[in-house]
């Protein structure tokens, strides 16, 4: 699906236009870039709406008709659950135990972009939110890279902090593809836990 479908959704949902909703559906497809099958998916979740998405949009935007609309509602009813078939929301986890482990060199430029911002905390925190979340320091590979440094901080703290030459840390390269990713075809490992317990 693309941002304009997404968009379209959103208008048949909550009124309004395409334009008041494209730029945040855009910007969630935007990893798009980096890669260009469904892993690039990897802010299809609540860490990547509360932590990224959220924080560079705001908690509610007022669509052409003056209607105050909620983000995170937006982006899970809208855009996560259509791109998985209206099935389920996978967690960050989900897509982390797809991560091969890190190398003893992107363990030393994890360190290098950590201690870059040992000076501005909540750069730190939000650098260290995906450990925090799924307990797996391969998880950090998502937030200490050049895209994250250059493109998503400096967007959340309106900064001109940007790390052209980090090293090689690429999220995709060591990340398997599975089945749930393309549209729900198949269920990630939260889900399935839940399946067993119902």
């Amino acid at each position: 699906m693309n941002p304009y479908i997404h968009s379209e959704i959103s208008v048949k949902k909550r009124g309004g236009s395409i334009d008041d909703y494209y730029p945040i559906h855009f910007f969630m497809d935007s990893t798009k870039e980096l890669c260009s099958d469904n892993r690039h998916r990897i802010l299809h979740n609540l860490w990547g709406v509360r932590r990224v998405i959220i924080p560079i949009f705001g908690n509610t935007i007022i669509n052409e008709k003056g209607k105050k609309i909620n983000v995170k509602d937006l982006c899970e009813q809208d855009h996560i659950l259509p791109d998985f078939s209206n099935r389920f929301i996978p967690t960050l986890s989900d897509f982390v135990n797809e991560f091969e482990e890190l190398s003893a060199d992107e363990i030393i430029q994890i360190n290098r972009v950590y201690f870059f911002f040992e000076n501005h905390k909540e750069i730190q925190s939000l650098l260290i939110s995906p450990l925090n979340v799924t307990g797996e320091i391969k998880s950090l590979r998502l937030t200490h890279n050049t895209w994250f440094c250059n493109e998503i901080i400096p967007r959340i703290f309106s900064t001109d902090y940007h790390l052209r030459e980090i090293g090689k840390i690429n999220i995709f390269e060591k990340m398997n593809f599975a089945p749930w990713m393309d549209n729900g075809n198949g269920l990630p490992l939260s889900c399935q836990k839940i399946k067993n317990i119902i």
